[in-house]
């Protein structure tokens, strides 16, 4: 699959951390504040992860665009 687009919304992020748990290759969490760091925008494996991941968000703060 190609042309998943990943992003991601810091401000509306409550630091939840289920994408870095789900999708640790994609997401991790600042140091600082918890909240959603986005490794890689445009993931070529795992993708059934990734959407598990922005899925599961609490706070909507992920997106993915598969176009």
């Amino acid at each position: 699959m190609s042309g998943l687009r990943i992003a991601a919304d810091r401000d509306r992020c409550i630091a939840a951390g289920m994408c870095a748990l789900l999708a640790g290759a994609v997401f991790d969490q600042d140091d600082t504040d918890g909240r959603v760091l986005l490794l890689d925008p445009t993931p070529g494996t795992n993708h059934t992860a990734v959407r598990e991941a922005v899925e599961t968000c609490p706070s909507g703060a992920l997106t993915v665009d598969e176009s």
